[in-house]
């Protein structure tokens, strides 16, 4: 209790393929919470649903996050109908943060009825894009 989130690490992942976003419109799929009661409210009501959520934990100072940003977005237009797309910045959110455990940035959390079914650490875009086909359904 009482880390700073600005003592995390941040966690990339080298690949020679640059990602570029297609559009902005796609970021209207992405919900962003600055409130801590909003948030709670949400992630109570995410719960009497079957929809996986997939949180993304950033940060402003972060490489890496900012180098998943268009596929987050990517991933947020591709999976509409199945899947949610939230982004927490962690020192805005200490918090909601320390709750899930988050140590490095980023972290992507997987939450299906308020349970968390999986996590990926790090820039790591195929992982993540496997484990939400795995948990979409």
């Amino acid at each position: 209790m009482g880390a700073n989130a600005s003592s995390m690490e941040c966690y990339g992942h080298t690949s020679s393929t640059p990602h570029y976003s297609s559009s902005s419109s796609s970021s209207s799929q992405i919900l962003t919470f600055h409130s801590s009661a909003k948030w709670k409210a949400h992630f109570d009501a995410s719960k009497l649903t079957n929809k996986l959520m997939v949180i993304d934990f950033t940060a402003t100072w972060c490489q890496p996050c900012k180098s998943m940003d268009p596929i987050i977005q990517e991933f947020a237009y591709k999976y509409s109908e199945l899947v949610e797309f939230i982004k927490i910045d962690v020192d805005e959110l200490m918090g909601v943060s320390e709750e899930f455990e988050v140590q490095a940035m980023p972290t992507f959390v997987l939450i299906k009825k308020g349970k968390v079914v999986d996590k990926v650490v790090g820039a790591r875009k195929d992982q993540l894009q496997k484990l939400i086909d795995k948990h979409k359904n």
